[in-house]
């Protein structure tokens, strides 16, 4: 809901504030006052295509802002918080400040929450919070999705919840279409795939390598192209540690064993030097076991030869065409086994997949036109209701001759929403053809189609404020009376701001606020330039102001008895709507 919308240099409007609420608000004034400025201060806070001529004559830019009190949850309230608006909450809902700038060079800005932002988010927020019905400007309703929304929403929770069924079946069934037209339609390619996965799988299990065989072959052949360098490296280690029966030279262990008997003949007499004395005999034990290891390597090798050595590299060369052919190591070409035969058995399994799918496809498609079905016989008979009731509202404002439907048509396809296209058309005179909504009606005979519409649709369908700009041109008397009436209908659902000529609306209203125009003089301080107020009205000044309307007389006592008598009628209207 809006609160109040403040404006600044627009027009003859240099600055006014306009208190608004919940209920019915009627604008009224002469003509030339001004009133279309708040229509076009709405448009600018709803993001429309902004005009430097409506900025004041010598003003640098004019400023439309409003105060808007949304309910928790709003979605308006999350987009703005998304765009880094700063937005007031409390337990009851949300408050938030938008404003547009239009300066006289013709450049616009906007501000959300504080925060300046693009003036197309005003436009996103304002889909959601305001549906303007002027002269010119009859957007809600005109689209197909906007009918079909409406429509399904009339026709209630039945088909509200069979929408939801449908509409979970339709996603799986698109889900399956697709995977099916894949799995036909790529069987060629995936059965060249299955041919190479088998391949090169049958390749690889004829080779059997085992997790690191790369490796270990390569380490063993290593050491087999070197063996004879290793023996000789073997002999001589074995010789300095423990010598030979063909050498006389110094070894290891001689020398430890003459070290450890100067040592033992001297034990006795220093208990440190028997300690280092047993240290050697350790370190003889340590070398003896060393010479025994290292004779027994030497020995070792001389089982291992040129066979051994051929065999390894033929191994090796049989695991290189792997690793070339199928990933860098042993170990990554048996992960990429693994995962090809999980790939081999899916590709294999396609034929069983397919008719799987296919006999789900069919079930769906078949619940899917059912309920399609139903869909369809839930809006003909809520487009049947709709029209009645819409062409009944018609005829009490002033358009005995109009004719109102809503054709559910059906398309043949599933779609996301049915099987149905929706089209409200209108037929504004006898023997004039139906036609959609916008064409074929005039501006003021098409605000009091969509009010008609609106009135009906409020209770299930409603946007949180509704504008209507000259809803009553062209009609007066009864049927002035009569748009007055729904209108106030309408706004014990909605917000409703209307700007109107008529006394009979405005006797409605639960606050009516004018517009004055004031002219200054040459010499003034304005140098002669219009300029108009906007002033909320109290009980006395509305009848003044109703009186004006009536006889152009506000100070006739015979026009403001006239205007009382119509303040009392409308009152009594609402009290019995209530």
């Amino acid at each position: 809901m809006i609160e109040e919308i403040r404006i600044n240099d627009l027009g003859v409007i240099g600055e006014a504030t306009l208190p608004l609420g919940p209920g019915l608000t009627v604008v009224t004034g002469e003509t030339g006052a001004g009133k279309t400025m708040v229509i076009t201060a709405l448009g600018l806070l709803l993001g429309r295509r902004a005009d430097a001529g409506a900025v004041r004559h010598g003003a640098g830019q004019a400023v439309a802002e409003a105060s808007l009190r949304l309910p928790p949850g709003s979605p308006v309230v999350e987009r703005a918080e998304e765009a880094g608006a700063l937005v007031e909450h409390d337990d009851e809902g949300s408050d938030l400040i938008i404003a547009r700038f239009l300066s006289a060079a013709g450049r616009s800005k906007a501000a959300v929450g504080g925060r300046a932002a693009p003036v197309g988010l005003l436009g996103e927020l304002g889909s959601d919070l305001v549906a303007v019905h002027g002269q010119s400007d009859q957007l809600r309703l005109t689209g197909a999705t906007a009918q079909r929304q409406a429509l399904d929403k009339f026709a209630g929770p039945e088909l509200t919840a069979l929408l939801e069924e449908y509409g979970n079946d339709y996603r799986r069934w698109r889900s399956v279409t697709a995977e099916l037209d894949e799995l036909v339609g790529a069987a060629r390619e995936r059965l060249r795939e299955a041919e190479g996965l088998q391949a090169a799988l049958e390749e690889i299990d004829a080779v059997a390598p085992e997790p690191g065989e790369d490796e270990q072959l390569k380490a063993e052949a290593t050491k087999l192209a070197n063996i004879e360098g290793l023996r000789t490296a073997a002999m001589t280690a074995q010789t300095a540690l423990a010598g030979s029966e063909f050498s006389e030279e110094y070894n290891a262990l001689g020398l430890i064993a003459a070290a450890k008997s100067a040592l033992e003949g001297v034990q006795d007499d220093d208990a440190e030097l028997k300690a280092l004395a047993e240290r050697l005999t350790e370190i003889n034990y340590l070398v003896s076991d060393l010479s025994t290891e290292v004779a027994s390597y030497a020995t070792g090798l001389d089982t291992e030869g040129p066979e051994r050595l051929a065999e390894l590299e033929a191994r090796r060369a049989d695991l290189g065409r792997l690793i070339r052919k199928y990933a860098p190591t042993i170990d990554e070409v048996l992960e990429w086994t693994q995962a090809s035969r999980e790939r081999l058995e899916e590709l294999q399994d396609d034929s069983g997949r397919i008719d799987a799918l296919t006999a789900e496809k069919e079930e769906l498609e078949e619940r899917l036109r059912d309920r399609a079905e139903t869909l369809s016989e839930l809006r003909r008979r809520a487009a049947a209701d709709l029209a009645e009731r819409v062409t009944a509202e018609l005829a009490a404002l002033a358009m005995p001759d109009a004719l109102f439907t809503t054709e559910v048509r059906p398309t043949g396809e599933l779609g996301r929403y049915g099987q149905d296209e929706i089209h409200m058309l209108l037929q504004p005179h006898s023997g004039s053809s139906p036609r959609p909504l916008g064409k074929g009606a005039s501006g003021g005979e098409l605000s009091r189609v969509m009010l008609a519409i609106e009135v009906v649709l409020a209770a299930v369908d409603p946007v949180p404020t509704f504008v209507f700009d000259e809803v009553d041109a062209g009609v007066g008397g009864k049927a002035a009376v009569e748009i007055g009436r729904r209108l106030a209908m309408l706004a014990r659902h909605v917000q409703v701001i209307v700007v109107t000529h008529l006394p009979q609306v405005a006797a409605y209203a639960d606050r009516h606020i004018r517009v004055i125009k004031n002219s200054g003089a040459a010499g003034d301080p304005e140098g002669g330039v219009t300029q108009s107020d906007v002033v909320l009205l109290d009980e006395n000044e509305r009848v003044r102001e109703l009186a004006r309307m009536l006889a152009g007389q506000e100070e006739s006592d015979t026009a403001q008895a006239h205007a009382e008598e119509l303040l009392r009628t409308a009152r009594d209207h609402v009290s019995v709507m209530a």
